[in-house]
């Protein structure tokens, strides 16, 4: 991967915001990120689907959810990149609020398939 295709998949921020979710939580499925960023699922599914095909999630099918990760054969680089904006960024806005919507949201797959 080169840094300025990492770089311009980040720069649009349905997709930024939505990777900062992933990487503080390890894991998030499509619900997740509809609920926590407001956005219509048709939205978020799309911008999920450019990262994966550029490689930056994995994603995994568990009976009607699908769950993205940060993709852990990204090049360590890359990972870090990930790790220190998010470290460096999730304490503003909109990425703090998107973190509190999720927390609040009551139906969420773990919960449901643990």
């Amino acid at each position: 991967m080169e840094p300025n295709f990492l770089f311009n998949i980040l720069s649009d921020p349905t997709r930024l915001r939505a990777l900062m979710l992933i990487q503080a939580e390890g894991e998030a499925c499509v619900c997740e990120l509809t609920f926590a960023l407001d956005e219509s699922q048709p939205k978020i599914s799309r911008h999920l689907a450019l990262m994966r095909e550029a490689g930056i999630v994995k994603s995994r099918r568990e009976g009607t959810w699908m769950h993205y990760r940060i993709n852990p054969s990204l090049p360590a680089w890359s990972r870090e990149v990930i790790r220190h904006v998010f470290e460096q960024i999730s304490g503003l806005s909109p990425f703090r609020g998107d973190a509190i919507q999720l927390k609040r949201m009551n139906n969420r797959p773990e919960r449901i398939c643990a």
